[in-house]
């Protein structure tokens, strides 16, 4: 049952989450809009006061190269571009494919996974994960912003 709400719960954050990245795209970054969220999700640390979360270490390594991974895919797709009042997020065609994608393998994985590992313990390992997904992505778009922020602060205006 745990199982089947998390999954229905995965598939409600995952479409809120690429309904906010696309909505994004359309207003400038700022440096504090790529920094709240791994702040914000951090917070989530807190399950592991309670042992039903807490995993082992060789779970939270695997957990954490997983999630590595899978930043991977989310920093190369990840670009800035510098426009008249700002810097945007460059909408990518492929990234709404890319969230769906990696949605449909943690949902698998998940299926899997439950049959032999106890739910609250996967959760822990899927906290992890996401925050090992987060964290370097997150970190990747920040010296990105601000390379091109310094970048155009660099360069004379075409109007001087």
């Amino acid at each position: 049952m745990y199982v089947i709400l998390s999954t229905i719960a995965a598939v409600i954050m995952g479409s809120a989450v690429l309904a906010i990245r696309m909505k994004a795209s359309k207003k400038p970054v700022t440096a504090k809009k790529i920094i709240l969220p791994p702040l914000f999700m951090s917070t989530g640390a807190l399950m592991f006061i309670f042992p039903y979360f807490r995993v082992t270490p060789v779970e939270a390594a695997e957990a954490l190269a997983v999630g590595l991974l899978f930043s991977i895919v989310l920093i190369k797709t990840s670009k800035f571009e510098h426009k008249d009042d700002g810097i945007y997020l460059r909408a990518s065609k492929a990234f709404p494919f890319i969230l769906i994608g990696l949605l449909v393998i943690r949902i698998v994985m998940k299926i899997v996974l439950s049959s032999s590992i106890e739910v609250g313990t996967l959760a822990g390992m899927f906290w992890i994960l996401a925050f090992g997904m987060l964290v370097p992505w997150r970190i990747a778009m920040y010296l990105q912003f601000k390379k091109l922020e310094k970048d155009s602060v660099d360069q004379p205006s075409q109007f001087a």
